[in-house]
């Protein structure tokens, strides 16, 4: 019965997409109304949130003659896995796409009701509801999370992936990513309606800036998640291990960062409109690309899906949507020319296009180390394995000097800058770099890149303090909201995850013992005593540990555990976290005999719990730069006029957002 319900609503999902799209293109080419349109396209979120509705009940229910429920399902698991199981596979991981989508396209709907025959938004539909006909064809045929299959009587579950099953992240690691990749479907679509319609001014951008903060701030957090997951759940020790699966969420990332710095030139000067274009677009081609990578078993990972028939699918479709873009760019390009120019490298505008530039060098890097491998393989069956040498030679002077403009970039003017300004401006970064420089030396900090990332760490948080000072002394505690002001408190968010990088990858120390029951190991400072084995049984695991007691103090519980369903042994690290660093235990060995000595790693990580707090900052600033921020008394965002000009009147969607500055609310 489930299993006919959820195909149900795969179907219907499938068949409202593909007849919104196709009326909608239809009557917008014909210059008639896109009432149509929109009846199919309210149609799709209920279509989604039916499937995951319909899922989560077979899974609750344990109803194992759905192919899906079969495949992850367990009677054991608690309920906050079973809940999580949804998307710890393929079949599955595709309805919490289709549902994440619908759910854009409602809150599309929503917001822009009141402008329904403006065909820029028309034609954003039309490709928001082509990409959901794509993915709910997915599930339709390739990758049918719904079929039915036969069961045994005595069949209990597998369940997901023993990772998936012992730690709270994973039920909302997944579904930030995947805010953050569906999200940007949004910009993407005015991006290439207005390509399409030629309306190439800035409505379609502001309008949709907030979109694209959203996504961006789902994306960040959920690629924080992610390194925290595997830091507590792997067991080596580390959070990014340039894993492809890894890189296939940070590519996104650096795009979707790029294109809201450059946003703004665009806004304030009407350049850069090429590459905004191409960001976007760009930023929605890799996440298309991510889903390759993850979902059609090229790649051996921690985190990659089995191999499955989506692989082509997911392949073909990148490619349509890469070669759209282009192909669409290059027609418009005459359209795109900007109408003005850097005036001086000193200025913001020419900092932005730097930013540009490193971010897109840093993505170039990303992309190669990801594909090189593959392109290898398919060639002449060689298997490569590009590391962390690679990205860590590439990437750290990228990151330096991306620090270095995250201090100077606020700070420059529009248009031009004298050095006397620049003087004035940088003074009390410049104090706060040496102060920061100078503790760190203090306290133990040696080796050119971790200095150098504290010196520039202190000079780019100067900077942001500085912003955040000045907005907060013209209007009090408003000033931390806004785009701008919560953008700086995303470059300290940024800044404290660096920070804590450097020291945790630079002094961190890695020792492993062999201990009897009863012996001590002592490593910088700590004591570590093994105590004993002990051991706990559950329907689903055997989970043999070492009781290992820190300082004489509280004890922690390193394990070994065997998950009974799939035979598989994981190692479970246990933690001790602190602001200034972490005592990381991981049992390696289990002795035959319960009275043998244990061989335990220690693992100390200086500052590793700043990168989990400068992501939560940075969630903050996100959260702040959503909200509109009060316009600065004497100053017109726009212009002097009352009236829109000519250019603005042009464009709807401009005009909305004229009226809107001139209220003070954007």
């Amino acid at each position: 019965m489930l299993s006919a319900i959820g195909t149900a609503f795969v179907l219907l999902g499938l068949t409202a997409s593909l007849a919104g799209a196709v009326s909608g293109a239809v009557a917008l080419v014909r210059g008639q109304g896109t009432a149509s349109m929109r009846q199919f396209a309210w149609m799709v979120p209920a279509a989604g949130l039916g499937a995951f509705v319909v899922m989560e009940i077979a899974l609750f229910r344990r109803d194992y003659s759905v192919s899906f429920v079969q495949q992850v399902g367990s009677d054991s698991i608690p309920a906050i896995f079973n809940f999580a199981a949804l998307w710890s596979a393929l079949e599955g991981s595709l309805i919490l796409w289709a549902f994440v989508l619908g759910g854009y396209i409602a809150a599309v709907l929503i917001k822009f009701s009141s402008r329904r025959n403006d065909p820029l938004l028309g034609w954003a539909m039309v490709v928001l509801l082509g990409i959901s006909t794509f993915f709910f064809a997915l599930m339709a045929i390739p990758a049918n999370p719904f079929q039915r299959v036969s069961v045994a009587a005595d069949f209990v579950g597998r369940g997901p992936n023993p990772l998936l099953q012992d730690h709270v992240l994973v039920a909302f690691h997944p579904p930030m990513l995947y805010l953050g990749y569906v999200g940007f479907t949004v910009p993407f679509a005015f991006a290439i309606a207005a390509l399409i319609t030629g309306r190439l001014g800035e409505g379609w951008l502001v309008e949709t800036r907030r979109w694209t903060v959203i996504a961006w701030g789902f994306l960040t957090f959920g690629i924080i998640l992610g390194a925290w997951w595997s830091y507590e759940v792997l067991g080596w020790g580390g959070y990014w291990a340039w894993d492809p699966v890894e890189n296939a969420s940070l590519l996104p990332w650096l795009t979707g960062t790029a294109y809201l710095h450059s946003v703004m030139v665009q806004e304030r000067r009407g350049m850069l409109r090429v590459w905004n274009l191409s960001l976007v677009c760009a930023t929605f081609a890799l996440t298309i690309l991510g889903t390759f990578l993850t979902r059609s078993g090229v790649i051996d990972s921690v985190h990659a899906f089995a191999d499955g028939e989506v692989g082509p699918w997911l392949l073909v479709f990148f490619a349509i949507i890469t070669l759209g873009s282009v192909g669409l760019i290059g027609w418009r390009g005459d359209r795109l020319r900007s109408p003005g120019a850097i005036d001086s490298p000193l200025s913001r505008e020419a900092s932005f296009l730097a930013n540009n530039v490193l971010f897109g060098a840093m993505a170039f890097v990303v992309l190669l180390g990801t594909v090189f491998p593959l392109f290898a393989e398919a060639f002449d069956g060689s298997r490569l394995t590009i590391g962390r040498p690679y990205f860590d030679s590439l990437g750290r002077p990228i990151a330096i000097v991306t620090l270095f403009l995250m201090a100077v970039a606020p700070v420059l003017p529009w248009r031009k800058a004298s050095t006397e300004l620049l003087q004035t401006r940088l003074f009390w970064p410049g104090v706060s770099s040496v102060g920061v420089l100078a503790l760190a030396v203090i306290i133990g900090a040696r080796g050119f890149w971790p200095v150098i990332t504290f010196a520039l760490a202190g000079f780019a948080g100067g900077a942001a303090m500085r912003q955040i000072v000045l907005a907060t002394r013209r209007q009090g505690w408003r000033g931390f909201i806004g785009r701008t002001n919560g953008g700086m408190i995303v470059h300290l968010g940024v800044i404290v995850l660096a920070m804590g990088v450097a020291a945790s990858e630079s002094y961190k120390t890695d020792r492993v013992f062999t201990l009897e029951p009863g012996e001590t190991a002592f490593v910088d400072g700590h004591s570590f005593q093994y105590d004993e084995l002990g051991a706990d049984r559950t329907s689903r695991r055997e989970r043999t540990f070492a009781r290992v007691i820190i300082d004489d103090q509280q004890e922690y519980q390193p394990a070994r555990t065997r998950y009974t369903q799939q035979g598989m042994i994981v190692g479970t690290p246990s933690v001790r976290p602190g602001f200034t660093e972490d005592l990381y235990l991981v049992l390696d060995e289990v002795p035959p005999n319960p009275d043998g000595p244990i061989r335990l790693r220690v693992i100390i990580r200086p500052l590793i719990t700043w990168i989990w707090g400068g992501g939560i900052l940075m969630a903050i600033g996100t959260f702040l730069a959503v909200f509109p921020g009060p316009r600065r008394r004497g100053t017109d965002p726009v212009g002097a006029s009352t009236t829109p000009p000519e250019d603005v009147k042009r464009d709807p969607l401009l005009v909305s957002a004229f009226r809107r500055l001139r209220r003070g609310v954007a």
